[in-house]
């Protein structure tokens, strides 16, 4: 006598235990809680000690003729609401000088920054204009001498 395989000699049993099986597994909870998010999110809250260093480094790549550049001014990163919570963000304020030479209008910029690191920078909408507000500007002369 040849014994078989269980999934072989019952097909439509194991094919069911398999599906049982993989929906059990679907309804456990293995995620994070709510409160382990947001230790993760506070976690990754460290003060940007090179933040200068990291929005000139952007900023190179992201201005079109950073020789333009002038009247360049930062703030210190502060703990602001942003999106699930707080993030270190520090506003950037400057002015491009156009073809005839004239300085264009003052351009804010805001940076987020998690784990230390610049993540996002944003120039648009009312999110800059909130966070930015009450930004201590502080002289960014860094930034004017940028050189690509």
């Amino acid at each position: 006598m040849r014994l078989l395989p269980l999934a072989v000699g019952l097909p439509g049993l194991s094919a069911g235990l398999a599906l049982g099986l993989m929906l059990a597994g679907c309804a456990s909870d293995v995620g994070p809680t709510a409160a382990e998010l947001k230790a993760r999110w506070e976690a990754q809250n460290v003060y940007p000690a090179e933040y200068k260093r990291d929005l000139l480094a952007f900023m190179r790549t992201y201005l079109n003729d950073p020789s333009r550049i002038r009247g360049a001014s930062a703030s210190k990163p502060e703990l602001k609401s942003v999106g699930q919570g707080e993030r270190f963000v520090t506003c950037v304020r400057y002015r491009e000088r156009k073809d005839g030479g004239a300085l264009g209008p003052p351009r804010d910029g805001a940076a987020t920054f998690v784990s230390a690191k610049l993540d996002r920078y944003f120039e648009t909408g009312p999110e800059v204009k909130a966070l930015c507000t009450d930004a201590a500007f502080e002289p960014f002369p860094e930034m004017e001498k940028i050189i690509r």
